[in-house]
């Protein structure tokens, strides 16, 4: 039988109530077995259960509960998912954990390929270590939307590229999901000269037919770090490869937008910016369905930042003009210096932003720095895969200001960890400077600028 081990019980919850506590262990809920986190919600749904306990000293509790249907008891467990992580059973030619330099710590090496964390964190999964029963569980807990790693709908060509000879095969199931009318969005890292060209325009076509169930596709090109060595040979894009990606996903946009009413296919941030092309508008985003793979990320911060920037100028004529009598802003704050360091992608947007910020608050000197990542190699542009060396490195001895502002995706979830390990304490201590982090927003971008 499985256990599952209470690590904490929220207060004023039914749990607290019936007076558990961290160390008793779940044993089932109306009789059944929980393998893991989605059979422990399905169950204790239900507006009566009988749920057996087992206390820290031994004995065991039956404990009759009635409540409100989808109530929560209020129990979290020592392990989120209540069960072992399931790890990738693939050797993608484009994996980036293959591409990890030597001495990190673990976790950083683990490949996750699990479906219940598509649900819960919205991780891609393959879909190759899915097995039947994990399936059936899908269909029939109702769960969506799954997040699917498609890569591509050749069958053979997808065995090469996951390394499997099941990747094909597994294609299937997104069959099975159709039917279900399970909600799915769909992945494919770009591969030069392998899953691109007329092997993307027929991936399109053939995910095309689950429109709307599938409810959006993104492209996004390979990340490529200096550690190769032994694997796959892949070149990185070029401007005019990225051109003929975006013609391509645009075409499909229109074919998509007349018929079904949306884009449906998306193209990361990065072909608009090695194109050298305007981003897409807002309403070409459909909601920002795929925003944490990258798509729509920058035209979003645009559209909060110019939002903000906007009520942050106009209260401060307000504020002016009851002072002083006047809309100067010139003369209300004394000049700050301000140093915001970013990954190489994301720089020229947020200079522009930083640009007209300073039209409009020209006390303030904001000096943005493009931060290369030698740590994985230059072609890494992205500000995520940062680490606190480069920045020190390339950021020591500079006048940085008062503060540096980071954005948070260069920190470990939850942690003040860089991917390197070092901590915002020691970067912020060998640079002799306060630390800011800026959240995923234009509305904290502007924020952190105002602040002191």
């Amino acid at each position: 039988m499985r256990e599952h081990v209470i690590d904490r019980i929220l207060p004023g919850s039914i749990a607290q109530e019936l007076e558990l506590a961290p160390g008793d262990v779940l044993l089932s809920v109306n009789g059944h077995e929980i393998e893991d986190v989605f059979d422990y919600h399905y169950y204790t749904n239900e507006e009566y259960l009988i749920v057996v306990i087992r206390k820290s000293d031994g004995e065991e509790w039956e404990l009759e509960i009635e409540k409100e249907y989808q109530e929560d008891l209020g129990i979290e467990f020592t392990n989120g998912l209540m069960d072992d992580y399931k790890s990738c059973c693939n050797r993608c030619i484009f994996c980036f954990i293959d591409q990890m330099p030597p001495g990190m710590r673990d976790t950083l090496y683990f490949k996750d390929d699990d479906s219940r964390l598509s649900f819960l964190q919205g991780n891609y999964v393959t879909l190759t270590n899915m097995k039947e029963q994990d399936l059936e569980r899908i269909i029939a807990y109702k769960l969506g939307p799954i997040n699917i790693s498609v890569h591509t709908t050749n069958p053979k060509l997808r065995c090469q590229m996951l390394n499997n000879r099941f990747a094909g095969e597994a294609l299937q199931k997104i069959d099975r999901l159709y039917e279900a009318q399970i909600p799915m969005n769909g992945q494919i890292v770009l591969c030069k000269g392998v899953n691109d060209g007329r092997e993307l325009k027929q991936s399109i076509i053939d995910l095309i037919k689950y429109i709307p169930v599938m409810e959006s596709v993104s492209v996004v090109p390979v990340g490529l770090s200096s550690f190769r060595e032994g694997l796959y040979t892949l070149e990185p894009f070029t401007r005019e490869d990225a051109e003929q990606v975006l013609a391509l996903i645009h075409h499909f946009q229109d074919v998509c937008m007349e018929t079904y009413g949306i884009h449906f296919v998306h193209a990361s941030d990065e072909w608009y910016l090695l194109a050298e092309q305007e981003l897409p508008k807002e309403d070409n985003y459909d909601g920002y369905i795929q925003l944490e793979n990258g798509v729509g990320m920058l035209r979003l911060l645009r559209t909060e930042f110019a939002q903000a920037l906007k009520e942050a100028s106009d209260a401060r004529i307000e504020q002016n003009s009851q002072k002083l009598g006047t809309t100067d802003t010139k003369e209300v704050f004394p000049q700050t210096d301000i140093t915001i360091a970013t990954g190489l992608l994301a720089a020229p947007t947020i200079q522009e932003l930083v640009s007209e910020f300073m039209e409009i608050f020209p006390e303030k000197k904001i000096d943005v720095v493009p931060i290369i990542n030698h740590f994985f190699g230059e072609q890494i542009t992205v500000s995520g895969l940062l680490t606190g060396q480069d920045i020190v490195e390339q950021l020591k001895g500079r006048q940085l200001g008062s503060k540096l502002l980071l954005p948070c995706n260069l920190l470990r979830s939850g942690e003040e960890v860089f991917l390197d390990d070092m901590t915002l304490a020691q970067v912020g201590n060998a640079l002799q400077v306060k630390i800011v982090i800026v959240k995923s927003s234009g509305q904290d971008l502007v924020s952190c600028l105002l602040s002191d």
